[in-house]
This record gives structure tokens, sequence and C-alpha cells, in this order.
């Protein structure tokens, strides 16, 4: 396109609108194999649309053309001239031009100018960061700013979101971390209202830490179970979580203060013995939670040391052949290190998931971590039945598929 004139793409613009309107009503002569094509092609066009609205707007406010027109703002001379703007897209359009002009924001303005990162998420990741900026430490601003362009790229809003306290954790002033998990705590809350049809709806809000306790203890009893038939689990997600806190609450009941306690109900959390004895650094559950180093210690006054014992690679727990069964600290250990299962794709938590032999016991394979892998039950049976092999080592499975 070097050498085509403003004018010329201008007219190239009006013509794709025209192409677009007409294109709805042929659609049906487009042939299957090619929608996805089409669907791609479309994608990128409206990623190079929001990137040249964006582009406008920074020139809109460079040369001052809102002063010379009758609106109020930015965000109001864009939903005169962009009838389809409703008022929140134009604030945050105008939100992200101005941004864009920081020379702070370089990387991810150089992102949203070349359509690889939208609007919504642009503005979502400058709110992060403006919140993070005053307490970051000295000289992290830059990479941070990167991170959250990365994220913004290939992630969504959520994602953005979730990166605020490991950023903290990991550049934020010291005990920025610590302090801002102590204050969430004063935000936990539970309420409830009745309806007309006799059911409640209860609102919990927890930090962290209550939200890896709540996690573990309910998560193993939410697993989806075959029905009385043999099928699949009838139950919705919330259903089954409703009543795994349910049971939580009834064995406590009928325990009195000395609720029973397995394994699989276990907070797991990793961390050296010398940071967890100086308070330093933070470590995430298994259900994905990041803890601040004192919240680690409180937790650990609550638990047994357990030894675990690390080879030059990594390797926990050796159990060896003595025994087939995985033990409940193999387990553990095996939680820790795949944290769900490793079948490319999936997503199931660790307590979801069977402990399978890499290779297999009947044929000389060892109980121990380098020879085991967390599946959930569809893609254990999965590779028994293709009879998939995998390397283990210290970093995790990777699935030779």
């Amino acid at each position: 396109m070097e050498g085509t004139t403003a004018t010329e793409c201008r007219e190239a613009v009006r013509a794709a609108a025209a192409h677009l309107a007409h294109l709805r009503a042929v659609l049906f002569q487009v042939p299957c194999a090619e929608l996805a094509a089409l669907a791609g092609e479309l994608d990128e066009l409206a990623r190079q649309s929001d990137a040249t609205a964006v582009a406008m707007v920074v020139e809109v406010d460079t040369r001052g053309v809102v002063a010379q027109s009758t609106a109020a703002n930015t965000p109001d001379w864009l939903m005169t001239h962009m009838r389809g703007l409703a008022p929140g897209e134009a604030t945050r359009l105008a939100r992200v031009a101005t941004a864009c002009r920081d020379p702070r924001n370089r990387r991810l303005a150089e992102a949203v100018l070349d359509g690889r990162v939208g609007t919504r998420n642009a503005a979502v990741a400058l709110t992060e960061i403006d919140k993070l900026r005053p307490r970051l430490a000295a000289g992290a601003e830059e990479q941070v700013v990167g991170w959250f362009t990365q994220v913004a790229a290939d992630g969504f809003p959520k994602h953005l979101r979730e990166l605020r306290s490991r950023i903290l954790a990991m550049h934020g002033h010291e005990d920025a971390f610590q302090r801002e998990e102590d204050l969430l705590k004063r935000g936990c809350s539970l309420s409830k209202a009745v309806h007309d049809d006799g059911m409640s709806d209860y609102h919990l809000r927890l930090d962290p830490e209550a939200a890896a306790v709540l996690d573990a203890a309910i998560d193993p009893l939410s697993a989806p179970q075959p029905s009385d038939e043999g099928g699949p689990d009838l139950r919705s997600p919330g259903q089954r979580w409703a009543e795994a806190l349910l049971e939580v609450c009834r064995r406590a009941a009928a325990a009195g203060g000395d609720a029973p306690t397995t394994t699989k109900s276990q907070v797991i959390v990793t961390m050296d013995l010398d940071s967890l004895r100086a308070g330093l650094g933070h470590r995430t559950t298994l259900t994905g939670e990041l803890l601040a180093p004192e919240t680690v210690r409180k937790l650990a006054c609550d638990a047994s040391v357990v030894p675990m014992v690390l080879g030059g690679d990594g390797g926990v727990l050796d159990v060896g052949r003595l025994r087939r069964l995985v033990t409940p600290r193999l387990l553990a250990a095996l939680w820790v290190r795949d944290a769900g299962c490793t079948f490319p794709g999936c997503t199931r938590p660790a307590p979801w998931c069977h402990a399978h032999h890499v290779r297999h016991w009947v044929n000389g394979g060892p109980t121990d971590l380098a020879n085991l892998a967390l599946l959930c039950a569809r893609h254990h049976t999965v590779v028994h039945q293709r009879g998939l092999t995998a390397t283990v080592s210290s970093a995790g499975v990777a699935w030779h598929t």
C-alpha cells in the first residue's frame, strides 16, 4: 500500500463498506469450506478498523479538532460523528487514544495501533497499570506494561485483571502484596436473600486464603458422578458445588468440633523452608490463588511439616516399586507438580484427576514422580486406548500425541 494517498484509502474504505453490505445478500454463494476463512477476514477487518479509529482520535486530539467544534469533549465529538457508538464505547476509545500519547505506554500503544490489541482489552490493561504504577518498585514499570501488552493480545479482560496480584507480588514495593492481601480480609462477607418461592440466595465474598480453604474442601466433593443409569452426571456445576458445600457443613456439624479431614481436603502450597522462615516470597495454591508469605506462614501453623526429598532433577518422594498404589504424600507432590490434568488442552483441576503410571506397573514401571502423571478420567481412558507415551521431567509432563 506504499504510495497510496489518504484520499485513495478513504475511497477504499467506502467501497469496503458497500461491499460488506452487499456480501450479506450473497453469503449463500460462499462454499462451506470457505466460511472459516471469511470469519478470519472479517476479524482482521474489525481489528484494523478498531486500530484506525484509535489513530484517528489521536489525530483529533493532537490537532485540537474538538476544541474547534461545538462538542463538549472527545467522547461527545465521537458520538456525533460515529452514530453507532454507545457512550461507554466512546469514552473507552477516547481514553485509549489519550493513553497512546503517553510515552510510558509505548509498547501497549504500538500493539493497539498495529491492530494486535483491541480497545476493550487495552482499556482494561490501562486501568490495571494505573492501579499498579504507584506501588511498583523502581525500574519495573516498562516490563509490567510489556506483560500486560502480551496478555492483552491473546487473552480476555479477566486474564488482565488476574495479573495484578502476581505482578504486585513480584515487582511491588516491599510488603505491598502482603498489605493488599491483609486488606482483602476486611472485605469478606456473606449475605442472604429469601425469595417468594422459598429459595435463598447467598452471596459470598472471600479473600484468596479463604477461597483456597473453601475450594480445597468442596472441590473433591463436587466432582461429577455417574447417574444411577450409569450415564453422565445430570447435575449442573452450580448444583454440584451447592451440594458439596452442604456436605462439608453436614460433616462438620456431625463431628462437632473435630471435623474429619482427608488428603484431598488439604490446602497445598509449596514454598522453600528458608523463604517460609524469613517471611519472603509468594506461592500459588493448586486452585490458582496467590498467597503472600505471612499468609503461608499462618497456614503452616496448622499444618504438619511433611519432608519431601528433592533429587538433583527436582524429583520428589521416590517410592520405587515397593508399592503399586500412590501414597497420599506422593499424590500431594504430584498435585503440586502437575496442578491438574496433564493432557494437552485439558483444564481439569488436580483433585479431579487420577495418578497414571506412564510406564505401566506390569511392565516394570515404578511408583515415583518420574513415572507418574495426573490425568482426568476422560483423558486417562484416551491415553490407555491410544497407548500414548509421555516424557516426564521436573518441569512437568509432555505427552507424545
